[in-house]
């Protein structure tokens, strides 16, 4: 691990400040994902901002009847929390399908939206990666890509996104506040937080240097019956193969958005307006750009079967 420096932030807008001032500067909540990645001089940090004492730790209702979840509200913490089960039980059950019970008592909600890649040639140094060094090369696209996306890739990149909140997140229509180095303040739907890879897949959300996640807003509940399926290739500790988030309402209707296929979680309006008709229709709505590989075009029927086995159990 390189060496840094570290400051503990006094408040958000301190925060931002101190990260944007300071060229190489990344923040630090848990650290489930940036310290791993520090010790393989994959992230190199000069400067460590630990927003741990900023208060961000709460989940508080809103006027509008939804919630308003802080940024350093512990994955454990958020799944269990009554309300969330109650009303946003697809945000529960997918928080508790991911990591460990012990990962999952240090992860934040920020911290988990930021997650970066687990693709294996973004880990491994001695691999070309445009994500971890623009221009290098992608060597997924002539690798091994099984669990690589079928959506939304580029020539530039294929990883996915690996964060099961996040799915669940996109499906709820989540809003994400933010504070900026300047302290102004912003809302923008997690739907426009994540980017596909493009030509710049180094470039992963829309934040601006040094901008700071300060809380997550629901909406009110959607009611229905909700779903969290994940496939993987062990039954713990395992990243999506496929996922499937669902609301589905008693006549059929609702939404639906996938993880494990794409660089951001996978949602399309069109998909949702053929769930009455069954898995089928929805899978081709959701996959219709799909582009997988040799390796992971074994994907595009898990989806339909995974979906399949979703709206089954909605009806019963």
């Amino acid at each position: 691990m390189k060496s840094f420096t570290y400051e503990k932030a006094a408040s958000p807008a301190a925060a931002a400040d101190a990260a944007a001032r300071t060229e190489g500067a990344k923040f630090i909540a848990g650290g489930t994902n940036l310290l791993d990645l520090m010790k393989l001089e994959i992230e190199a940090p000069t400067h460590l901002v630990d927003v741990n004492g900023l208060a961000l730790d709460t989940i508080e209702e809103t006027p509008a009847g939804g919630l308003r979840i802080g940024a350093l509200v512990r994955n454990t913490d958020l799944a269990a929390d009554n309300r969330v089960r109650r009303d946003y039980a697809v945000l529960s059950r997918a928080l508790l399908s991911g990591a460990s019970g012990q990962l999952r008592n240090k992860a934040t909600t920020a911290g988990n939206l930021l997650q970066r890649t687990r693709c294996p040639y973004f880990y491994d140094t001695d691999q070309p990666c445009n994500k971890r060094r623009p221009g290098s090369g992608c060597g997924a696209l002539d690798g091994y890509s099984r669990q690589h996306a079928v959506v939304g890739a580029s020539a530039a990149c294929i990883a996915t996104h690996p964060s099961d909140m996040a799915v669940a997140m996109r499906l709820l229509d989540a809003t994400v506040e933010t504070v900026r180095p300047d302290g102004e303040t912003r809302s923008l739907p997690v739907a426009d937080l994540h980017r596909l890879p493009g030509d710049t897949p180094e470039i992963e959300t829309a934040l601006a240097p040094g901008e700071l996640i300060t809380a997550v807003t629901l909406p009110a509940p959607l009611g229905g019956t909700h779903f969290y399926r994940k496939v993987r290739d062990r039954a713990s500790y395992a990243f999506a193969l496929v996922s499937v988030a669902a609301v589905v309402q008693a006549d059929g209707t609702g939404r639906v958005a996938l993880g494990g296929v794409a660089h951001k979680p996978w949602r399309i309006a069109a998909a949702e307006a053929e769930l009455p008709r069954g898995a089928k229709p929805v899978a081709d709505a959701l996959l219709a750009q799909a582009r997988p590989t040799k390796d992971n075009d074994f994907k595009l029927p898990l989806v339909q079967r995974t979906l399949a086995a979703v709206l089954a159990e909605a009806r019963g």
